[in-house]
């Protein structure tokens, strides 16, 4: 016998699900239900079907093919327009007219006899039996009632409770005999319930009820399709699970990676390479699909997870749905009933509340709270460019394809046969990430060169060299599974923000140019690149006195790239020295907070047991430097931008020094003291480095370990101030405690408030009409400041959905009584 599975419906009641997949391939415990619907027919003998299709037909034709993979042999049978149930079936009947049929759903969850049903209609002689369940809601279904014999006496579709008369219901399975087909019109919409069955039962035809006690469930709702998942987990339904129950109702399937510390309790199903972090907690009737990320301390609980999607850490999802391809970033919450739909992204702290239908393809900003369903918004990311390029989770936000289109836009922007600078971190990701964008630049006419594994200040040095521009991909600072895909313009400093603008332009329209054949972009690889990179540092910066002031310093070169260049530029400098962690470490590119103060305290122990001058830690990539004084006491990072401004003013007693708005303003006390000026800039790191390119300037700095050597370079360069740093403290003869003790205190502090996008022009306004009298600073965001000189600035940021704020007094409690009386502002206006 054959049998025909009806694959054609839209299932508008599980929008938005089924917006982007068609019904049959909504998966259940990871296997799509039209799959479990075949590999029933399979357990029967029925292994020749026909399968009827009509919304969304290639994908259900791509994902079963022949049928071969499942023992068996489909075809298809594709409808133009819906035809009804009756109808889709007389458009198979070529394939169905000389013996009798199965027909069945592909849409429905079933465990049901189909060896029974067919024997009981071979039994009676009947033209149709209709299988039959009992349900306690018959509201949604067809109401069937048969006599002692089995012999249909009446039906009636979908009632109301008034006209419920029984609660034995129609499951959409028959089996059939080909001469039903003369009832059945060509071409148009007919249903079996409502038009070809009454007509046979008026002709007295023979049509039966088989009541089967199988397992039904019509997966026709976002409860029901929850429900169908619980069920097979709790092991109602008689389906094969695809994978190894390890313990009772805990199914992992192949590849799977489960932490030891991360909490199982079942029954729930883990997908094929999934992966479950530590600490992240799932709970009973949970279903994670295939090569889905949970991350530490993410939170699931009768949720159902489609394909490919990345749950971040401290999430919590109860009762929900999220479709495939969809990033939920940290700290979201998704409550009961929800459904994401298909390449969604959900904002860090936001909240989707019970019952909220998100569309594909939308974007749920970072702390909003979502109440109504999200249907026809644009998905939209305000900004391509963060603070630190484009940024995201290696392989979820930025992925090589994503690169490609990234480095083929950046191309576009640049002439022909321009040459491109590129350059990594020692990170795997940051290696396989930067191939991808050597092709694109080379398919777009873009010659080529590679410095493979360099720190980033060299980087921005070679590019400074005669070339248009620079590409550097490197970890993410204290984000080990995240990337920077940062992009330099000619003179190696980050793009400015109109030319930030001019790529993601050519990004979002996708007009990338390509290359033809004669075209083909060269690759070069430069030799001697750390030589010639130390040899520029020390003509540059004045390193007199070193020689002869007999300095012993410890450097810790943090097991990243920067101890690449450290042994030429030591052997050169003249200075004694002891380097730890010089090595390689490609497993940790990055180091969390916690990691860089632990290593701070251990080269302060080093520094005192050793009786060094001064210790120096630089980042994994090169680019900021830490401050451990005599005495193994770490200088903090603004304070450390103090000690510096110090020693070089005080050697120059002119020039200007570039600073960003959020800096203490014990700075300008500083400077002025020592004859210089500051010029106060954005915080923006191309706005800063300008400052610093221009004539006059004598130094820049970020408070975050970033310091700016004009005489050397216009960007940050930890080897390049490390140099200059040696060199002021063997002509000054001070210790750096010394010079710390004679810079009065700073007391600023920071906080920072989530903001919705929508309300951040709100807010800054209402900080504007707040500030009164006061004078106003806009140099970057609104800074006002008090009659006192107490200061607060208030900055949205570039690419978050959050507000910073600063505030500085003359003691912390007075810094802190501002923040709050300023955080009060920016929270009102936010509500």
């Amino acid at each position: 016998m054959k049998a025909v599975v009806m694959a054609g419906g839209e299932g508008t009641r599980l929008r938005p699900m089924t917006a982007s997949m068609p019904k049959p391939l909504l998966p259940v415990a990871n296997r799509p239900i039209m799959e479990h619907v075949l590999r029933l027919l399979k357990r029967h003998g029925l292994t020749e079907t026909v399968v009827t299709v009509q919304f969304l037909a290639s994908l259900v034709k791509n994902y079963f093919g022949d049928g071969e993979e499942l023992g068996m042999d489909l075809t298809y049978a594709h409808e133009e327009k819906p035809l009804g149930t009756a109808g889709s079936v007389k458009n198979a009947e070529e394939a169905l007219k000389d013996e009798p049929f199965l027909v069945i759903s592909g849409d429905a969850l079933t465990d049901i006899n189909l060896t029974e049903l067919i024997e009981f209609h071979r039994e009676r002689g009947a033209m149709v039996t209709v299988c039959l369940t009992r349900v306690p809601n018959p509201l949604e279904f067809g109401i069937t009632i048969v006599d002692e014999e089995g012999r249909v006496e009446r039906f009636l579709e979908k009632p109301t409770w008034g006209q419920v008369f029984s609660d034995t219901v129609n499951t959409g399975i028959y089996v059939m005999e080909p001469e039903v087909f003369q009832y059945v019109e060509p071409g148009v919409s007919v249903d079996w319930s409502g038009d070809v069955f009454p007509r046979l039962m008026k002709e007295g035809k023979p049509i039966y009820g088989y009541v089967a006690d199988g397992y039904w469930e019509d997966v026709g709702t976002h409860e029901s399709y929850v429900k169908a998942q619980a069920d097979v987990l709790e092991g109602k339904v008689d389906v094969e699970i695809d994978g190894f129950e390890i313990s009772p109702g805990v199914w992992i399937a192949e590849g799977a990676e489960v932490h030891p510390d991360a909490k199982l309790r079942g029954p729930l199903y883990v997908g094929d390479y999934a992966k479950i972090e530590a600490g992240a907690e799932v709970r009973e009737h949970t279903v994670i699909g295939s090569n889905v990320v949970v991350k530490s301390d993410a939170f699931l609980h009768r949720a159902v997870v489609h394909d490919n999607v990345y749950i971040g850490p401290q999430t919590n999802l109860r009762g929900c749905v999220v479709g495939k391809n969809t990033d939920v970033m940290r700290a979201a919450r998704i409550e009961d009933g929800a459904v994401i739909g298909d390449e969604c992204l959900v904002g860090e702290e936001s909240i989707v509340q019970g019952n909220v239908r998100v569309y594909p393809f939308k974007t749920v900003e970072a702390g909003a709270f979502v109440n109504t369903s999200v249907i026809w918004e644009s998905r939209g990311q305000a900004q391509l460019f963060g603070a630190r390029g484009v940024s995201g989770i290696l392989n979820v936000e930025i992925t090589p394809e994503l690169a490609v289109r990234l480095a083929s836009a950046y191309a576009t922007t640049l002439k022909k046969g321009s040459s491109v600078t590129t350059a990594r971190d020692h990170s795997r990701g940051a290696r396989a990430l930067k191939r991808a964008v050597i092709s694109a630049l080379q398919a777009s006419a873009i010659d080529v060169r590679d410095l493979e594994n360099v720190p980033l200040p060299v980087a921005r040095q070679q590019t400074a060299r005669g070339s248009a521009g620079g590409v550097m991909i490197r970890t993410t600072p204290g984000v080990p599974d995240s990337v920077d895909i940062m992009f330099f313009d000619e003179r190696g400093a980050d793009l400015s923000m109109a030319r930030q603008r001019k790529l993601d332009r050519v990004y979002a329209r996708q007009e990338y140019r390509r290359a033809f054949p004669g075209e083909i972009g060269d690759l070069r690889f430069p030799s001697s690149v750390f030589d010639a990179y130390t040899g520029s540092v020390l003509r540059a910066v004045d390193t007199t006195g070193i020689a002869e002031s007999g300095l012993k310093v410890v450097v810790d070169a943090a097991n990243g790239s920067a101890g690449l260049v450290l042994p030429s530029l030591l052997g050169r400098l003249g200075v004694d020295s002891l380097t730890i962690n010089p090595g390689l470490d490609e497993g940790r590119p990055t180091e969390t907070p916690e990691a860089r103060r632990a290593g701070l305290v251990r080269l302060g122990e080093i520094v005192a047991s050793a009786g060094a001058a001064f210790g120096v830690r630089f980042d994994p990539v090169g680019e900021r430097l830490a401050l451990v004084d005599e005495r193994g006491r770490i200088i903090e990072d603004q304070r450390a931008l103090l000690v510096m401004l110090d020693l070089i003013a005080a050697e120059r007693r002119s020039g200007r020094v570039a600073l960003p708005v959020t800096t203490t303003r014990i700075a300008e006390q500083v400077a002025a003291y020592h004859g210089t000026q500051v010029e106060w800039t954005t915080t923006s790191a191309h706005d800063l480095t300008s400052a610093a390119h221009k004539e006059g300037a004598v130094f820049g700095a970020d408070g975050r370990g970033g310091f700016i050597i004009p005489e050397f370079s216009s960007v940050f360069d930890a080897t390049a101030a490390f140099a200059r740093l040696v060199g002021l403290v063997a002509r000054t003869q001070l210790s750096l405690s010394q010079i710390d003790a004679r810079i009065p205190r700073a007391h600023v502090l920071r906080r920072d408030i989530a903001t919705p996008w929508a309300v951040k022009g709100l807010v800054m306004r209402s900080v504007v009409e707040a500030a009164g009298d006061r004078q106003v600073d806009t140099t970057d965001g609104v800074r006002v400041v008090e009659p006192d000189g107490r200061w607060v600035l208030v900055l949205p940021d570039p690419a978050e959905a959050v507000t910073h704020l600063w505030a500085e007094g003359p003691d912390d409690t007075a810094a802190q009584e501002l923040l709050d009386t300023w955080s009060e502002v920016v929270d009102g206006a936010g509500r």
